[in-house]
């Protein structure tokens, strides 16, 4: 390999000292000149060609795809698939690295990082990266072991002890697990199996408990994996399984202890927002579910599934403040909805409030007027900050009849100004939380209705994807501002607000982002391919912003800066933003954005 041949570029950093010394005798250098193809569309491709100078074409047809330079390389695809697509012309005196694809495919089957570059789209690139980082930094799933998780004691009773002693012991030692010996047997009884023992089935409290034990025990070594003992709990049905040190039980690990360290507590959260006496209760809860976001994040769980789990305990602790400052009558009567983020199920880190009230008929407004302050100001008190455009129950104009809601409908149709068609992007991301949670689905109805079917309204409310830029250039390099890229405005709200207006067009009742993906992929309106594509690009694009935010302190807006990320990361950012920028070619085609 000649010395100047740099490792250090993408895909090429993810081999090892021994492998790049294994492509040593296998690279050659080419010298193209101006106009001259180096790979034709549909032929056969032998290499890989790593630019040294100069510049390549890259052409779909006639069509100027992309500009490479130095240290670009080309075409992966066709190191896979065997013929290129496109073709890739230089334009400019040029000199390439070529690597022979017999050497390229045994080092993707060998080292599936380096794979992972060549894979055919976006979406497997990803799932490759999001492996890949739960194997390299150290996810605490794979990494901790079952003795550093919290066990109950090993205490034992024998099979011919009263149902009532087992009781007492339960009760001496606090927990509500006890080994049971009979004889060469071991097995498990817990308070419940007492429970069912006297209550149901009326057995006498001074007889042996051995008629209501478990013997059937499933163990694991305390130095197994946390993912051993999961795996064994799933494969088993079983809710706690025995931890042994060689021969000797050293303790009982149970699935809320076990759900517990993998969820972060998320559980524990979910019973303190159900057992909730007062809104003072409630505070502590909703410091908790800050806290969720890290530390799932910090164990590698997938942004999606974070976003569904503080979701739901922000919902539910929504819904139990409008259990606790909602009079009995207006309960009977109110619909309680959450929308932007909240309503569409993508929240990470806490945002403002964004909520409202859909009410059956008409109620008494001083009632009213005393729930929206006392509801907004509760959910300030939890950390939920006001929203800066007042989208709030505490603002009549998201809290009223549903009579009202339609009639506001036909002017925000009729009269499509910017602030109407935000309107409807708020609805349409509602979802009911409490209460009369029958009233969204008519209401919300009625608003796909008077929408779905005015071609150029639909296109004015796509066209606001058109207010921010994505930050990627005609050859498809990264555009920086000032040093960084804003995710949200180049990436993710492009995505969500296109994916709304095909949503909102072809009258799809889902909210979540994901959920509209697949159901246009469903009905025909994307390809199966590119959905893939944009559902794994938007995973991403929030996964980065998750990140930037922790970094930043949460609920700071957060941009990504280059400089600081890895050559893996800036590589996949491309891809994502090459995906955002195909899916606002589609929608300007789409509706036609010309027309403005």
């Amino acid at each position: 390999m000649p010395n100047s041949f740099d490792a250090a570029n993408p895909p090429f950093d993810r081999l090892s000292e021994r492998e790049i010394d294994g492509m040593r005798d296998a690279i050659d250098i080419g010298y193209f000149r101006p106009g001259e193809y180096l790979i034709t569309a549909g032929e056969p491709v032998e290499s890989l060609f790593v630019i040294i100078k100069g510049e390549i074409e890259e052409l779909d047809g006639d069509d100027l795809v992309a500009l490479l330079g130095r240290n670009d390389s080309f075409d992966t695809r066709a190191t896979v698939q065997g013929k290129g697509r496109h073709a890739f012309r230089a334009r400019s005196e040029t000199l390439a690295y070529l690597l022979p694809n017999a050497a390229i495919q045994r080092l993707i089957a060998d080292n599936p990082r380096f794979g992972a570059f060549f894979y055919l789209d976006i979406s497997r690139k990803l799932e490759a990266m999001a492996r890949e980082e739960a194997d390299t930094q150290q996810g605490s799933l794979m990494r901790t072991r079952v003795r550093d998780l919290f066990l109950q004691p090993a205490e034992f009773i024998d099979a011919a002890d009263s149902i009532e002693a087992a009781g007492h012991r339960m009760r001496d030692i606090n927990s509500n697990t006890l080994l049971v010996r009979d004889g060469e047997r071991t097995g498990i009884v817990t308070g419940m199996n007492l429970s069912k023992a006297a209550v149901l089935h009326r057995m006498p409290i001074d007889g042996p408990v051995e008629p209501v034990v478990h013997f059937d025990i499933v163990s694991v070594d305390e130095d197994d994996f946390v993912f051993q003992a999961l795996l064994e709990m799933t494969k088993n049905g079983k809710r706690r399984i025995v931890v042994k040190r060689g021969e000797e039980i050293v303790g009982i690990l149970e699935d809320i202890d076990l759900l517990g360290f993998l969820a972060g507590n998320a559980q524990v959260v979910a019973g303190r927002i159900e057992r909730a006496k007062s809104k003072a209760d409630l505070v502590i809860a909703a410091r908790e579910i800050s806290d969720q976001v890290r530390t799932l994040r910090r164990q590698d769980v997938r942004v999606e599934v974070i976003s569904e789990i503080v979701s739901d305990l922000n919902r539910r602790l929504i819904a139990k403040t409008f259990a606790l400052t909602a009079p009995p009558d207006l309960r009977k009567r109110a619909c309680l909805i959450v929308m932007g983020s909240e309503g569409r199920g993508e929240q990470t880190v806490r945002t403002d409030q964004d909520n409202g009230l859909i009410l059956a008929e008409p109620v008494d407004q001083s009632m009213l007027d005393g729930f929206r302050a006392e509801f907004t100001a509760a959910l300030e008190e939890f950390g939920f900050p006001p929203c800066p455009g007042n989208v709030m129950v505490r603002n009549p104009f998201w809290s009223k009849t549903a009579d009202e809601y339609l009639a506001d409908f036909h002017r925000w149709v009729a009269a499509p100004d910017e602030n109407a068609m935000m309107n409807v992007a708020i609805f349409y991301d509602a979802a009911a939380v409490a209460g009369r949670v029958d009233l969204l689905p008519r209401v919300k109805d009625a608003l796909i209705a008077s929408v779905r079917s005015e071609k150029v309204y639909l296109a004015r409310f796509a066209h606001a994807i058109e207010a921010f830029e994505t930050p990627i250039g005609l050859f498809n390099n990264l555009i920086e501002k000032d040093g960084a890229l804003d995710l949200k405005k180049g990436g993710v709200f492009p995505i969500v607000h296109g994916v709304r207006s095909l949503a909102l067009e072809h009258g799809l009742a889902e909210t979540s982002t994901v959920e509209r993906i697949e159901k246009l992929v469903h009905a025909n309106v994307l390809r199966a391919d590119f959905g893939r594509d944009l559902k794994e690009a938007f995973h991403f694009l929030t996964t980065m912003r998750l990140d930037n935010q922790l970094a930043e302190r949460a609920g700071r807006e957060a941009v990504v800066r280059t400089a600081t990320l890895g050559s893996t990361q800036r590589d996949l950012l491309r891809e994502a933003f090459k995906v955002v920028k195909q899916f606002r070619d589609f929608l300007r085609r789409h509706y036609n954005f010309a027309m403005f």
